[in-house]
């Protein structure tokens, strides 16, 4: 399975048919979002961009993926909510994150 990071900048991507548009979105570098893309690609074996000079245009099966992702995301999102307001009448909220990432929070 790709990772949530792959799969949000993949959609993010599609969205905007522009890795430079995506990674000012996700607050990461073009180079960052065009290796994630370039990763799922590889993961599932199937080209979801064609690359046209400078910019990129989603193929077919890209643009069939990026539909299905945006509603699967959309679900995840509306699921967190509802998990979110069943504990609202807890106060604290416990994140497990890695020291470094911690650090330049």
């Amino acid at each position: 399975m790709p990772s949530y990071a792959l799969l949000r900048s993949f959609e993010c991507a599609a969205r905007h048919e522009s890795f430079t548009q995506a990674a000012e979105e996700l607050h990461l570098t073009q180079s960052a979002v065009s290796r994630q893309v370039k990763e799922l690609e590889d993961m599932m074996g199937a080209t979801l961009f064609r690359r046209v000079g400078r910019r990129v245009v989603l193929t077919e099966s890209g643009r069939r993926f990026a539909a299905d992702l945006a509603i699967d995301l959309e679900n995840l999102r509306q699921s967190v909510v509802r998990a979110i307001a069943v504990g609202e009448r807890i106060s604290t909220l416990r994140i497990g994150i890695l020291p470094t990432f911690a650090s330049r929070w």
